[in-house]
């Protein structure tokens, strides 16, 4: 059927679609290739990555690289860190986010807009690095797991696209009708609201997830502690400071042995960290482009 419409199209619509095809497949290279590589050097023999000899399929194929990351103390420790600032971290969050926007969805809240008003504005304009630390600090919050949980509370964006949802797909008449049979606003939240929000909370599920697995500055900013670091801590001093020192190495085949290693954990250490992210995607794939457009699309 497809094929039967392309050949009816004219020139001119055949050349706009095959420039379009062209130039995707073509971004699609670019994005790809080096998500390939990465994989490839990873199960690659380190001498074999060290002398180029890799492109998009693994050469000598090991598991040494992914032995050593999980022997690595810190590794794991990093993971069990950011495993726990994803899962409390992303369950504040909604947590937050539906108690924001189910009350600025309400009609009758008469200051509902204005109070919008002042969330919108903290989009804009922020106190600023140095307020935020030294309010975290006189929270006695910093080289606390709190000190990553508690400043991301809520994101102001999210909460404005589940408000948005809320009103825009949850009828008024259902409120009516709890309010007949005797509903509790809380209980017209817990019953009613959340399972019709299932699609906006997956994707918020999604948007919090990777946001809180990826945090970097935060967890530079205010931990010490290497106990409390999450993985993109771990991971930067792997790939930044993880570097041979040649002029410590007498034997060059040692040296080579060494930086071979090196670079093997570090490819090895980028799949690993990406993993969760990529294994939570499927499970709200299906809600992802339903949730964002019905939530962002309409007023």
């Amino acid at each position: 059927m497809k094929t039967a419409k392309f050949r009816n199209m004219s020139l001119t619509d055949k050349t706009f679609v095959f420039l379009v095809y062209f130039i995707l497949s073509l971004i699609l290279v670019i994005v790809l290739y080096p998500l390939l590589y990465v994989v490839a050097a990873s199960f690659s023999d380190p001498q074999a990555v060290i002398r180029g000899e890799v492109f998009i399929f693994p050469v000598r194929p090991t598991l040494r690289g992914y032995e050593a990351v999980f022997q690595n103390k810190k590794i794991l420790r990093g993971f069990a860190n950011s495993f726990f600032y994803l899962f409390v971290g992303t369950a504040v969050n909604i947590f937050m986010t539906i108690l924001c926007a189910y009350p600025l969805s309400r009609k009758e809240f008469k200051a509902r807009n204005k109070i919008s008003l002042y969330f919108v504005f903290t989009m804009y304009f922020s106190g600023g690095l140095m307020p935020t630390y030294i309010l975290v600090n006189k929270l006695h919050l910093i080289d606390t797991r709190w000190a990553i949980i508690i400043p991301m509370a809520m994101s102001t964006y999210n909460m404005i696209i589940c408000r948005t949802f809320i009103v825009n797909n949850i009828p008024d008449e259902l409120y009516e009708a709890s309010q007949m049979d005797g509903c509790s606003p809380f209980r017209y939240l817990l019953s009613v609201i959340l399972p019709l929000c299932k699609p906006i909370l997956a994707v918020l599920m999604l948007y919090y997830g990777v946001a809180r697995w990826n945090d970097y500055f935060n967890a530079m900013l205010f931990l010490n502690r290497e106990q409390l670091q999450p993985l993109t801590i771990v991971m930067k001093e792997i790939l930044i400071s993880g570097q041979v020192d040649m002029t410590k190495v007498s034997d060059a085949s040692a040296a080579a042995k060494l930086q071979g290693m090196s670079d093997l954990l570090k490819y090895s250490t980028i799949v690993v960290g990406s993993l969760p992210v990529l294994m939570l995607y499927p499970f709200v794939q299906k809600y992802l482009v339903q949730g964002v457009m019905i939530g962002a699309v309409k007023g």
